[in-house]
């Protein structure tokens, strides 16, 4: 919960403070003193050589509050560490970074760092921007005898994991035999298998994956989608939902957990059937310099606003209709008709290596969807990505949540919903809500 709690002021500093900056400067407060926040955390773990004890981590982490020019990243106490090197994930440039004491972090930025505790401190590319962020990648191994070892013919990774999104990678030639929390099992192009899982509680997940080694005439693992026999009715689509008894043979899926798309809808006035929402993407394929927003069928938006929350830059942003998205030679998958919408949003294209980070803003009208009946606010919506958000107006108290959510209250007194989805097809929401 505490670090529910914290990722939940994070967002505060990014969406309710604007100006927060401005004023911490203005007050003569030095930003190295604030309290360090962090968002979007995902780690991939791949077990090393069976008895060594090692695992490399890949640590992927947004660093949250304004003003800061340094990410502190805490090396757990029983580990030893051998770290390779830092990244900055928009120009895939290498970052400076040193291991420090806890006092000299507490010195210079980490002001909550315990004393007693060694901590990797990176130099970012650029101080954090208001309603910004800066997305860093930490690449180390630990040597921890005590999260891997060895049991008899088998291995064995036991680690308490305070992440929400995680992932681990076993050593080569190795079956899965046993993994304690529901997780997604998938083959790596190398032939390794991987287990992953998003945390959708608020604790963390005591992690237990066990694998022993194939015996050498079992038929190796691959990544590659298998051919259907001949004779078979048509398949459904292979990324689609199931249909029948037809088997999706060539079936394929993104790691729900690394995914970071997210999305968190402000419920307004029911009786105007309107939200305002943001939504988070990150956009790595090199000369890609637009993103597209379809308007879903039924809705109509008004006032989209996009910034790269790199740089805390405001970027160009077009609606399109009809045949408009057709004359700027936009491709959205398919014909528009008179009615499509689409809400484009222009920006400087990542090259090999980077990526860009974007927050668009928009209003959406939708009176299928969001009303009210009788004294009851209904919100009834298909959410696609892994973490979703939605905050009642002001004043309402939560009846019915169809779909599990974390409920809490924000410092403004409006209560907000956490929709943390890991399986690939989505959920629908839907939520009412009454007066107080």
């Amino acid at each position: 919960m505490k670090r529910t709690t914290w990722r939940i002021q994070a967002l505060f500093l990014l969406i309710a403070l604007p100006g927060q900056l401005d004023a911490w400067q203005q007050r003569g407060e030095d930003p190295t003193a604030l309290p360090q926040t962090q968002a979007d955390d995902y780690t991939r773990y791949e077990l090393q050589a069976p008895g060594s004890g090692a695992f490399r981590i890949f640590y992927d982490v947004t660093a949250t509050t304004p003003g800061k020019g340094h990410y502190f990243n805490t090396i757990r106490v029983g580990a030893k560490e051998e770290v390779h090197g830092v990244t900055d994930l928009m120009t895939g440039a290498p970052l400076e970074w040193e291991v420090v004491d806890g006092e000299e972090a507490q010195r210079t930025g980490h002001p909550r760092a315990s004393p007693d505790g060694r901590y990797i401190r990176v130099t970012l590319a650029r101080a954090i921007p208001e309603g910004g962020e800066a997305r860093i990648r930490i690449d180390k191994t630990y040597w921890d005898r005590a999260s891997y070892f060895v049991e008899g013919d088998e291995i064995v990774f036991d680690r308490s994991l305070g992440i929400k999104r995680n992932s681990v990678v076993l050593p080569a030639g190795y079956e899965l035999i046993g993994v304690n929390h529901p997780s997604q099992v998938v083959v790596e192009e190398d032939g390794r298998i991987k287990v992953s899982f998003l945390n959708t509680g608020a604790a963390a997940v005591p992690y237990r994956v066990r694998a022993r080694p194939l015996p050498p005439t079992a038929s190796p693992p691959t990544s590659h989608g298998a051919d259907a026999p001949e004779g078979l009715p048509e398949p459904p689509p292979a990324t689609g939902p199931a249909q029948g008894a037809v088997a999706r043979v060539g079936y394929t899926f993104e790691e729900r957990a690394f995914q970071d798309r997210e999305i968190v809808y402000f419920l307004l006035d029911p009786d105007s059937h309107a939200f305002r929402l943001f939504h988070d993407y990150t956009e790595t394929r090199p000369g890609v310099d637009r993103y597209l927003n379809v308007v879903r069928a039924g809705s109509r938006v008004s006032d989209p606003e996009a910034y790269l929350l790199d740089t805390g830059e405001r970027l160009v942003v077009e609606t399109l209709k009809g045949g408009a998205i057709t004359g700027r030679g936009l491709d959205i998958g398919s014909p528009p008709d008179p009615e499509t919408e689409v809400v484009v949003v222009w920006f400087n294209p990542p090259g090999a290596g980077e990526s860009r980070r974007l927050r668009i803003w928009e209003t959406y009208t939708d009176p299928g969807r969001y009303l009210r009946v009788g004294d009851q606010l209904v919100w009834d919506r298909h959410l696609g990505r892994p973490r979703n958000a939605v905050v009642l107006p002001e004043g309402w108290y939560l009846t019915t949540s169809a779909f599990p959510a974390v409920v809490t209250e924000m410092e403004d007194g409006r209560i907000r919903l956490d929709f943390w989805d890991d399986e690939p097809d989505g959920v629908d929401a839907f939520v009412k809500a009454l007066r107080r």
